[in-house]
């Protein structure tokens, strides 16, 4: 493979310099690391990495190339890659493909041999900032110019570039519990955690009316992750409070569980790093219990607002830092995490969290049935 002198330049001005992957060109992003040791794939298609570069912290990545049914959305979502050692070769008897050409064909712009070490520790010192990666442009002052175009993270709204564009249907065969799902960017794992326990899930657009929703008579809502800063979507969070007041159970993850905090009159802030890798250790505060959990994420529901709100119970919180990571809405069946209990990749360990959501549906539909 033909590589190139490729240029990764962060916003405070530091330059790193290493080899292309991916297809030849430049992109632009917020730059953010991972820590997961596997599941490269699922995290390069997972909708919430859009308008984000991703630094991967573990040494080497597409040493098992790609594999057809390890994706979450239909194709690469992250902006551009940075990693230390790039394997052009792959060993996996499922193996579809090397990494490269998955790259390529997606066009995703990438750069190897960069010391990802020092990279990861200059984002956690310094804090989110956006990047730029060229394989084409050697000149910093015209690096710098571009960069300096790119829109914050923090007040941009993209859950609209990876939303669905037509309303469609999972589990048709299924006699369970109807979820309309609210696509603000959705991984295919969710769907599939709600079709494998018997729901039907009829996947809307992100700015599809809560009337049209109903029409299509749900028994309970899920409110889906995606990418971009929550309170940059007053639309979706007054659709949101609109699903609430009917009453029938809601589950929301990551993004989700952000509008459904906004709708809720709380508030959402840019965390100075996000939470990023498949290790990060949840307490759900209802059982006492830990959860290793999957996590993306760099907006947060402040957590003195939850606590100090009349309907709100704080559920679960985050161990390494202290942040709110799961809540619930006193004496109704709606509740959220801020984590991916779906994972992929990732630990099993909040699967229950879709249970607990068919037994709401369930335990709603029986009071309705007795009323």
């Amino acid at each position: 493979m033909e590589t190139f002198d490729t240029t990764l330049m962060l916003e405070d001005g530091t330059v790193f310099k290493g080899s292309s992957v991916g297809a030849r060109g430049t992109t632009t992003g917020e730059i953010a690391f991972n820590t997961g040791m596997t599941g490269y794939q699922e995290i390069f298609t997972d909708p919430s990495y859009f308008g984000q570069i991703l630094v991967m912290a573990t040494s080497h990545i597409g040493n098992y190339g790609t594999f057809s049914e390890e994706v979450e959305s239909e194709g690469v979502k992250i902006s551009g890659l940075v990693v230390k050692k790039f394997s052009i070769t792959y060993s996996r008897p499922v193996g579809d493909a090397s990494l490269q050409d998955y790259l390529e064909r997606d066009g995703l712009v990438g750069i190897a041999d960069v010391d990802t070490r020092a990279l990861v520790r200059h984002i956690r010192d310094k804090g989110a900032m956006n990047a730029i990666i060229s394989s084409e442009i050697s000149d910093l002052d015209e690096l710098r110019r571009r960069l300096a175009e790119v829109p914050s993270m923090q007040g941009l709204e993209l859950s609209s570039r990876v939303t669905t564009s037509e309303a469609y249907t999972a589990g048709e065969g299924n006699n369970g519990p109807r979820v309309a799902l609210l696509d603000l960017g959705v991984k295919t794992n969710i769907v599939r955690c709600l079709t494998e326990r018997g729901c039907v899930v009829r996947v809307f657009p992100m700015h599809t009316s809560l009337d049209e929703m109903e029409a299509w008579k749900p028994e309970g809502y899920m409110l889906s992750n995606g990418p971009g800063d929550p309170a940059a979507m007053p639309k979706v969070v007054e659709t949101v409070k609109g699903i609430v007041a009917r009453g029938r159970p809601v589950f929301g993850i990551c993004l989700g569980h952000q509008v459904l905090a906004l709708s809720q009159g709380l508030k959402t802030t840019k965390m100075f790093n996000g939470h990023r890798g498949i290790n990060h250790p949840v307490k759900n505060l209802l059982t006492g219990k830990c959860e290793v959990t999957s996590q993306n994420h760099g907006f947060v529901v402040d957590y003195a607002g939850a606590e100090a709100h009349p309907e709100v119970e704080i559920t679960h919180v985050h161990l390494n830092d202290g942040t709110l990571a799961g809540l619930r809405l006193k004496g109704r069946p709606v509740f959220s995490v801020q984590y991916h209990p779906e994972a992929s990749p990732g630990p099993h360990d909040s699967r229950y969290l879709f249970d607990q959501f068919v037994e709401n549906m369930a335990g709603v539909k029986s009071e309705m049935l007795t009323i």
